[in-house]
């Protein structure tokens, strides 16, 4: 069969298969696509850069990729308790939530739970997972410590048998041995530091039985304040709640942190203390616990303490 003719009329050669060339190169469409993506995530970093928010670009490639780390807000509210998911896109789209103080509309940002910062109508909500918060009832003789290099009972034998936290949990602020009550316990080094330190004069409550029966007259100098060996100390609330047979029990609310200072103050007063126990830091309550009952927080006194701490 005579081969068809090229158009100068010759005709054309066949081919053999070793003159075959096989391309790998992918169609010219197909790469002016990926192109096309590469401009457009350029683009989206230069505008986040130029707008100091790099987290907007941050999520989007968030939402493309799913490994990335971080979970989605309205995942992270819901595992809170704070509503189901679709009431939290609702609040989201409100406005009503926020992000390390940035108010936050677009659904699907994704935070880390463990480092930010996480608001719903301007309070704290507590997200994250590894932070764990108690209030113990220390029983009289037992040690603030976590630890007794003497060998003494402290508040760690305690944890170490009723809290399974797999973390090193410590005590908020101290109770002297024969001190009984309110003692918290946590792992949130941040929310620990602000109760204790004296700018948030976090308040405390103690009940105090006292050798003596006391009258109006101990409620004013205890409110007035009294001198001690290291400046005046003066109490925020003094009650005489009962008296009896030579012995009073007094309500004390103060904001200080001083050693002893509630014994302190009110042996300068002329009434010695014969039992002492802390029943309130703040709105957290001893309530009804026994010595020794350990239990966790609600949510409702861990908003409160970040509150007042300016969390």
């Amino acid at each position: 069969m005579t081969p068809p003719a090229r158009r100068d009329g010759t005709p054309e050669k066949k081919k053999r298969d070793s003159d075959m060339l096989i391309s790998n190169a992918k169609p010219a469409r197909r790469q002016n696509v990926k192109r096309s993506q590469r401009e457009k995530k350029a683009t989206a970093q230069s505008i986040a850069n130029d707008l100091g928010a790099d987290w907007l670009y941050e999520d989007s490639k968030s939402t493309q990729n799913p490994s990335t780390e971080g979970e989605r807000l309205q995942k992270v509210l819901a595992k809170a308790g704070v509503a189901s998911r679709r009431h939290a896109e609702v609040l989201i789209e409100a406005g009503r939530v926020e992000v390390n103080g940035e108010v936050v509309k677009r659904q699907g940002v994704r935070v880390n739970p463990n480092v930010d910062i996480i608001r719903v109508d301007g309070v704290r909500v507590n997200v994250n997972e590894e932070h764990e918060y108690f209030i113990l009832n220390k029983p009289r003789g037992m040690q603030s410590t976590m630890q007794d290099d003497m060998g003494r009972p402290c508040v760690g034998d305690m944890v170490s048998e009723k809290v399974a936290s797999g973390q090193r949990l410590f005590h908020v602020g101290r109770l002297d041995a024969d001190t009984e009550g309110l003692l918290i316990l946590t792992n949130d080094g941040e929310l620990a530091n602000r109760l204790m330190h004296p700018k948030y004069e976090v308040s405390k409550t103690y009940l105090a039985t006292v050798l003596g029966e006391a009258d109006n007259r101990l409620i004013r100098t205890l409110k007035e304040g009294i001198e001690l060996d290291d400046g005046k100390a003066k109490a925020d609330f003094v009650q005489v709640v009962d008296k009896n047979q030579g012995m009073s029990l007094i309500r004390l609310e103060l904001h200080e942190g001083r050693k002893h200072i509630v014994r302190r103050m009110l042996k300068a007063a002329g009434y010695p203390v014969q039992r002492l126990v802390r029943t309130k830091i703040h709105t957290v309550q001893l309530g009804d616990m026994k010595p020794g009952g350990i239990r966790a927080l609600n949510s409702a006194e861990l908003t409160s303490l970040y509150k007042v701490v300016g969390m």
